[in-house]
């Protein structure tokens, strides 16, 4: 029987590093993710807001008061550019099930309108809010 030489290779593609190179289409699919996890973020601020208008005058300036400081505004910010990441992110997918846009260089490609189409997309949507 042959000896057979014992190599040693990345197990997986999350072994980022010397191993494997980020692509688009992997760091995409990560992003869609991770946006679907923050959104909670913003819904849970939201329903803290909400539940504290129900409660009493006191708990809801409270709350108010971090809602519309610096960190509410960013944390709103962030919700929105994840609305559209993640929207834009399930628009692909019913691409991809519809079987086009699967070689890598359309993919590719469709990545990068997510990441630019979610920017201009926020953009929007925070000039129209605040008119």
């Amino acid at each position: 029987m042959a000896e057979t030489k014992e190599q040693k290779r990345p197990l997986s593609p999350f072994m980022i590093g010397p191993y494997y190179r980020p692509q688009m289409t992997s760091i995409s699919s990560i992003l869609v993710r991770i946006t679907g996890l923050a959104l909670v973020v913003g819904i849970g601020l939201t329903v803290v807001w909400l539940v504290a208008a129900a409660v009493s005058e006191d708990w809801f300036a409270c709350v108010d008061w971090v809602v519309t400081s610096w960190l509410g505004k960013l944390v709103y910010v962030g919700s929105a550019w994840a609305v559209w990441y993640h929207l834009l992110g399930g628009v692909r997918h019913f691409i991809f099930d519809a079987r086009r846009g699967m070689d890598i260089p359309t993919a590719e490609k469709l990545g990068w309108v997510m990441v630019l189409g979610s920017i201009v997309l926020t953009v929007i949507t925070i000039v129209v809010a605040s008119w």
